[in-house]
């Protein structure tokens, strides 16, 4: 079940897991930033709940979104000027590097 569609369910059904959270300090390219936090607003969910939900799709090989949401991203990625690829994200360089 993509991302998307399981955080609606989960909103309405109230997780039972209990989890800890923890504050964390991470950097992250600016305009990605965006993208995640304008994605994660129009699923009306936290930017953390996107990111986890995110990773662990990811690591089961899961599609973590539907088409709909896919084509919401690239309007987004076209709003912030984002055009970086899975492919770029090898060849990242800071500019203090």
């Amino acid at each position: 079940m993509p991302l998307d569609s399981l955080c609606t369910y989960v909103h309405v059904q109230q997780m039972n897991q209990k989890i800890v959270r923890i504050q964390t300090g991470i950097r992250i390219e600016r305009r990605l930033l965006k993208v995640l936090k304008g994605l994660a607003e129009s699923l009306d969910m936290t930017l953390s709940d996107l990111i986890e939900g995110m990773a662990l799709h990811s690591f089961e090989n899961k599609p973590a979104f539907s088409e709909e949401t896919l084509e919401k991203i690239k309007q987004l990625k076209s709003v912030y000027d984002l055009d970086w690829t899975s492919q770029d994200s090898h060849r990242f360089k800071e500019d203090s590097e």
